[in-house]
């Protein structure tokens, strides 16, 4: 193993500062504030010696406490999506005490400082969230919001329809029209920012071969799943961006439906009579990008079969399933992608970046070198044609072959006012209000694994943290724009490496604790260090920090390295 370099962290707990603030205060300590601000601890995690060399493969350089309300952020590279990315819930703040007193794994009982705080959590049943009275935005008009799960949409929709819940997420494809005809209720479709995906880790055979893989791509009839399967507003994908997505290239090369050449392919690859794949593995949970995977499963196995292509179907549950996809455990999968922030960043840098997840095996170096250079270009032209090239290398490669835009729908009762749906999926309790109702019950398609968002990927739970944790900044209601939450208010240097967030005053957390500068350190310490002794979570994986900022300090040495 390589020598472990010396590390200039310098942990400057100022005590100087609180003398400075104590004597600058005069008299204030009468006022009771006067020790608030000496107990404040300045901290700094500098790791700019780290930048550029071998081992570390992130582009966070430095985080650090200015002072009680003030969080600068220095970066390796400069990252123009910087703003959407601290905007997404697993970065969202939590208060250090708490990350301490649940050795960094506030799995059941997450504390935030959003307009919901979490009340009961009875596993298998539901979630009670009730209002945070101390809320420092609009506080709710809701004082209760229950969540519930079914993985059935006509069982959602029959919830619905009786009045035992009053929203329901991805209404069925069949659906649309009987929601849509019933005064009762109102439909609200959601933009398809998402794409459906066969997945594969390109480590284990027969998957190992770039050949099998276009094999498939050729095989699949994309169209006959989209008609079949998905309701009205989906679409074919010809690449791994939606539409909706700035940096979407018109024209892309894809993979269109051809039996002849994915026999071609096959036979050029050693398997003239056909192949033997094994599992097609996949959950039965709907989603938006993946209305009916049960059915689509099939309809993929059949296809493959006309070609030679023999797989079996290998249904798992669904955590154990994100789990697996997330371990690089699955060699031939479906999955699907929906927006968290509308960059190609999100979709590109998670699934193929340096700092990928590790589902799809090793990665493409020349896949990563483009998408770097993608990421920390300003120029939209520039940033357009390097998108186009790593369009071009998914082609080629073909870790993933990409198959539908998937069109969604929440359905909620005539009354609750307020009531939308979001592109990103994150809709907000909060800004809905139902006359002569105390609560809210909504119901999604699955119970979350966890609720300590920083180390889950799957919505059911990122939609729960959104009402309790939020990040410094946050996304506007049903929308894609940024807007200030915790941070007030932000700027960057020209060359955008450096970005310093003003912090609110007066937020409290639900515990009735002080939100500081130093809250924001911690949340972000324990899962940019892999040796912090906090950074433990559900599972450890820490999967979007990695993918957003490309890499962990300290990384666990790779297996088989000393």
């Amino acid at each position: 193993g390589s020598m472990r370099r010396q590390r200039t962290r310098w942990l400057a707990l100022l005590v100087a500062f609180g003398l400075v603030a104590a004597a600058c205060g005069g008299d204030d300590d009468e006022s009771g504030d006067g020790p608030e601000e000496a107990d404040f601890e300045a901290v700094a995690i500098d790791e700019s010696d780290q930048c550029g060399t071998e081992g570390y493969t992130g582009n966070l350089a430095a985080i650090e406490a200015v002072d009680e309300l003030t969080v600068r952020f220095t970066l390796c590279e400069p990252d123009v999506a910087f703003p959407a990315k601290v905007a997404f819930s697993a970065l969202g703040i939590h208060p250090s005490e708490h990350l301490e007193a649940t050795g960094g794994a506030p799995i059941d009982n997450p504390i935030g400082t959003g307009p919901y705080r979490l009340e009961a959590w009875e596993r298998g049943s539901q979630i009670v969230l009730t209002a945070n009275e101390d809320y420092w935005g609009e506080p709710p008009s809701i004082p209760t919001v229950v969540f519930r799960w079914s993985a059935e949409s006509a069982q959602r929709l029959v919830e619905l329809q009786s009045g035992d819940v009053d929203g329901i997420d991805n209404v069925g494809t069949e659906d649309f029209a009987t929601v849509q005809d019933d005064p009762d209720l109102q439909l609200l479709e959601r933009e398809p920012l998402n794409v459906f995906y066969l997945g594969f880790n390109v480590d284990k055979p027969p998957f190992d071969d770039p050949l099998v893989r276009q094999a498939i791509g050729y095989a699949i009839d994309k169209e006959r799943i989209v008609e079949n399967f998905y309701p009205e507003g989906s679409q074919v994908a010809d690449q791994f961006l939606p539409p909706g997505i700035p940096q979407y290239e018109e024209g892309a090369e894809t993979f269109t439906y051809d039996p002849e050449r994915a026999r071609q392919l096959l036979a050029e690859a050693g398997y003239p009579d056909g192949i033997d794949v094994g599992p097609l593995s996949y959950r039965a949970e709907p989603r938006p990008y993946l209305p009916q995977p049960p059915q689509v499963a099939s309809d993929i196995r059949d296809q493959l079969a006309q070609v030679g292509i023999r797989a079996t179907l290998d249904e798992q549950e669904s955590g154990t399933f994100i789990d697996n996809a997330n371990t690089g455990n699955l060699s031939f999968y479906m999955l699907g992608w929906g927006a968290d922030f509308p960059d190609a960043t999100n979709f590109w840098d998670f699934h193929f970046g340096a700092g990928a997840s590790p589902q799809f095996g090793t990665g493409f170096p020349d896949l990563h070198e483009v998408l770097a250079e993608a990421g920390s270009t300003t120029d939209e032209e520039e940033r357009a044609e390097l998108y186009a090239q790593a369009n071009d290398l998914l082609f080629e490669h073909a870790p993933a072959i990409p198959i539908a835009y998937g069109g969604s729908a929440v359905a909620f009762k005539a009354e609750v006012e307020g009531a939308h749906a979001s592109p990103l999926s994150n809709e907000q309790f909060a800004a809905m209000s139902i006359e002569g109702q105390d609560q809210l019950v909504w119901m999604q398609n699955g119970e979350p694994s966890g609720l300590y968002c920083a180390d889950e990927t799957d919505g059911e739970a990122l939609r729960v943290c959104e009402q309790i944790n939020e990040s410094l900044l946050g996304y506007e209601v049903g929308g894609t724009e940024v807007v200030p939450l915790l941070a007030e208010d932000y700027e960057s240097n020209e060359d955008l490496t450096e970005w310093t967030f003003h912090l609110r005053e007066g937020v409290t957390f639900h515990d009735g604790t002080s939100l500081d500068a130093g809250d924001v350190v911690a949340s972000y310490r324990v899962q940019w260090d892999a040796a912090d002794p906090l950074h433990v979570g559900r599972d450890g994986l820490f999967t979007y920090f990695e993918a957003l900022f490309g890499g962990f300090l300290n990384p666990p040495p790779a297996e088989g390295e000393a």
